[in-house]
C-alpha cells in the first residue's frame, strides 16, 4: 500500500515538472504565491559586483588633475533585496551648489537597502574639480552643466559629462538633479520641471514639499539631456551657494523620500502634491547701476507694480526704483551687492497661466525663439 502511495506520487511529481520544462504554467505563478524575478541578483557596476541588500561606494574616474593624478567621483550604491526601478540622485554638477551635496549624503546614509525595492544610485559631488576650488566651473571655467550628454573626445567638461551620463545616468528609470541658486542669488525649494512631459509632472508632484516650476531643461544641461532620452528627472533648487542650510536640505531629503515612495522604491504614505504650481516664470532686471538693496523677501507674494527694491548710486545718492511687471511670488532673488544695468535681481513665478505653454523640447526645432525657454539654471 505504501509503494503504490509511494510510485503514485512519483508519477505525479514528474507528470508536473515535465509539463513545468514544456511551459505550462509555473505552481510560482498562483495568484496565492508573488512572482519574484529570477534576473534580480548581483549587478555590476563600475567593475565591481553588488548583490541584492548590499550597500556600496565605488568610484568613476571623470578625468585628471594638473598633475596627472586620477580624479575619482564617488558613486552610492543601495541594491535593493527585491526588483524594483533603478533611481538616481546627482548634486554637485555646479562645485560650489553645497545644499544638494548634504542632501544625496543624508539619504544614501539613512536608507537602509534592506528596505529598498530597486536600486538607488547617489553621485554626491558630480563636479569634483569644482568642489575642490570652491567653484561652479571646472578648472578651464567650462560649466558643466551645459555640456550633457557629453563626447569622450570633447572639451574637460563634455568628457566628465560623457563618463558620468553613460555610466550612471543612463542606467537610471528616473533622477533627481539638485542645485541652489547661484553668484550670489538664492532660491525658495522649487521643483523645475517640464510640465508637458507627464512622467516628469507626476515626480514633480510627487516631491510635495516645494513650489513647482515649469520649465525645460536647456541644451546641455543633465536635465534636459536625461528628458530626451526618455528619462524622467526634475530638479530640486534651494537656497544659495557656499553654504549648507539646514532647512532647505531637510525639505530635500523630505521630499526626495516621497519621490522614492511614489515610485515604489520605499514604503510609507502618498505624498501631499505641491503647494502651488507656476506654469510660467521670468527675471526682473535692473536698470541702473549701484547700490542694490531688496524691499521684499524670498517667497513673498507680489502684485503688478510693487516696489521690488532699489538701486542707489554711491556717488550721486540717487536712487532708482525696481518695481515687479507680473502678479506672482518671488522665487529667487539676489542678496544685497553692487550691480551694472541688466542685472537680474528677482525671479517672479507668474500666476495666471493654468498649463504649460507649448515651449517645444530642446533641439525638436531649433532656433524657435520663446521667451519661457531659459537654459541655463542662473540668469546671468
Amino acid at each position: 500500500m505504501r509503494s503504490t502511495a509511494l510510485r503514485s506520487t512519483l508519477v505525479w511529481l514528474a507528470l508536473a515538472l515535465s509539463l513545468g520544462f514544456a511551459g505550462a504554467p509555473a505552481f510560482a505563478q498562483s495568484p496565492q504565491v508573488p512572482v519574484r524575478s529570477t534576473t534580480w541578483d548581483q549587478v555590476e557596476l563600475l567593475g565591481q559586483r553588488v548583490a541584492p541588500g548590499e550597500r556600496a561606494r565605488l568610484m568613476l574616474r571623470v578625468s585628471e588633475s594638473f598633475a596627472g593624478f586620477s580624479v575619482d567621483t564617488p558613486v552610492l550604491v543601495l541594491r535593493g533585496r527585491v526588483p524594483g526601478k533603478t533611481i538616481c540622485m546627482v548634486a554637485g554638477i555646479h562645485g560650489d551648489e553645497l545644499n544638494g551635496i548634504e542632501v544625496v549624503r543624508n539619504l544614501f546614509e539613512d536608507i537602509d537597502p534592506q528596505e529598498v525595492a530597486g536600486m538607488l544610485l547617489g553621485v554626491p559631488v558630480a563636479n569634483l574639480h569644482g568642489f575642490r576650488r570652491s567653484s561652479r566651473y571646472l578648472p578651464d571655467r567650462r560649466d558643466l552643466n551645459r555640456a550633457f550628454p557629453g563626447r569622450n573626445d570633447g572639451s574637460a567638461a563634455s568628457r566628465i559629462a560623457s563618463a558620468l551620463f553613460e555610466s550612471v545616468v543612463s542606467r537610471c528609470d528616473a533622477m533627481i538633479d539638485f542645485h541652489t541658486g547661484s553668484f550670489h542669488r538664492t532660491n525658495v525649494p522649487q521643483i523645475r520641471a517640464d510640465l508637458r512631459e507627464r512622467e516628469v509632472a507626476q515626480l514633480a508632484r510627487a516631491f510635495g514639499v516645494a513650489t513647482v516650476v515649469h520649465k525645460v531643461g536647456g541644451p546641455g544641461t543633465l536635465r534636459g539631456a536625461a528628458v530626451a532620452a526618455r528619462i524622467p528627472t526634475i530638479t530640486y533648487e534651494a537656497g544659495e551657494p557656499m553654504r549648507f542650510q539646514r532647512d532647505e536640505i531637510a525639505r530635500g531629503v523630505e521630499g526626495a523620500r516621497n519621490v522614492l515612495v511614489y515610485l515604489g522604491a520605499l514604503e510609507g504614505r502618498e505624498p501631499r502634491g505641491p503647494a502651488e504650481t507656476f506654469y510660467r516664470s521670468a527675471w526682473v532686471r535692473v536698470n541702473d547701476g549701484g547700490i542694490y538693496l531688496p524691499t521684499v523677501e524670498l517667497g513673498d507674494a507680489v502684485e503688478l507694480g510693487d516696489l521690488l527694491g532699489t538701486i542707489t548710486d554711491f556717488i550721486s545718492n540717487e536712487r532708482s526704483e525696481v518695481r515687479s511687471p507680473w502678479k506672482g511670488r518671488v522665487i529667487g532673488m539676489a542678496l544685497p551687492q553692487v550691480v551694472i544695468p541688466g542685472f537680474a535681481a528677482f525671479h517672479v513665478g507668474i500666476e495666471g497661466v493654468a498649463e504649460p505653454p507649448p515651449v517645444p523640447m530642446p533641439g525638436t526645432q531649433p532656433g524657435l525663439p520663446s521667451p519661457l525657454l531659459d537654459p541655463e539654471d542662473h540668469p546671468g
